[in-house]
């Protein structure tokens, strides 16, 4: 199974986990405005969707994320400014070509 999409873009899957205990948490309270705002279309990266990752007692561990890019060159020139990494919230990430089959995929913004 391909990862290509539409167009020729290709998706990724992005696990994140954050920094353990306290240092984790301050780290990604204190630049979550900045990843949430971050506009990864201006890199012709887009997000598909994304998740938080919660441990077991529902507390923020990591980030789940499907993004949609023309390469894994074009992905990895995202990660180089995206906040949680620029901010040493991740600690640990890793991107894995995927396929999102169309249902369960959100449309792309008109």
């Amino acid at each position: 199974m391909s990862a290509r999409v539409t167009g020729g873009a290709m998706l990724f899957l992005v696990v994140a986990y954050d920094h353990p205990g306290p240092v984790g948490r301050e780290r990604r309270a204190a630049a979550r405005e900045r990843h949430l705002a971050q506009a990864a279309m201006s890199l012709g990266v887009r997000a598909v969707y994304g998740a938080t990752i919660l441990d077991d007692d529902g507390e923020m561990v990591g980030s789940m994320l499907v993004m949609e890019a023309a390469s894994r060159d074009e992905l990895d020139a995202w990660l180089r400014v995206e906040p949680y990494v620029v901010e040493d919230v991740w600690q640990r990430v890793s991107v894995h070509p995927c396929h999102v089959p169309p249902a369960f995929r959100k449309p792309a913004p008109a």
